[in-house]
């Protein structure tokens, strides 16, 4: 499968980035919570569990909302309306945002072992480390085109 290629055009991307990234975010956070709650709560016996990672991923749920509709409601009409003087404001925060999601995913990475499955996890367990991968290669990708493709295009050093 070939990855969606984001358009050039600023105000397109950030369209793309709305529908590619948000929507799918938030559809699949909340099915992932579900699935880390069964797992803690099958095998909170087991030495390998990920205690904690459904209350990590229902905060994950929360600050990430609040991030995107910041970008929905403030950055993204910026953008599309050209930018201009103090929009590196808002980029910074959003910047300073993502670098939070990434300490986010540091603790993800931990309470999971990388992602490590033990010998003979269940479908659950396997559905779930199978859903954070995904989550967490979109989430990835998502910062990486706002930092790298979108943001320096309106930051003062690309003017």
């Amino acid at each position: 499968m070939q990855p969606d290629l984001p358009p050039e055009d600023s105000t397109e991307l950030t369209h793309f980035i709305v529908t590619r990234y948000h929507q799918i975010h938030r559809t699949q956070l909340p099915e992932i919570v579900a699935l880390a709650h069964k797992v803690e709560r099958v095998h909170a016996d087991h030495p390998d569990a990920p205690l904690g990672l459904g209350d990590l991923l229902q905060e994950l749920i929360g600050t990430l909302e609040v991030h995107m509709m910041k970008e929905e409601l403030i950055l993204f009409p910026a953008i599309r309306n050209g930018g201009g003087p103090g929009i590196e404001n808002p980029i910074a925060v959003m910047r300073a945002d993502h670098d939070d999601h990434d300490s986010e995913v540091t603790r993800i990475r931990a309470l999971t072992r990388d992602l490590t499955l033990p010998q003979g996890a269940c479908r659950s367990w396997t559905a779930l480390y199978g859903g954070l991968a995904t989550f967490l290669a979109d989430l990835d990708a998502h910062i990486r085109l706002e930092n790298d493709v979108l943001f320096p295009r309106f930051e003062p050093a690309a003017q």
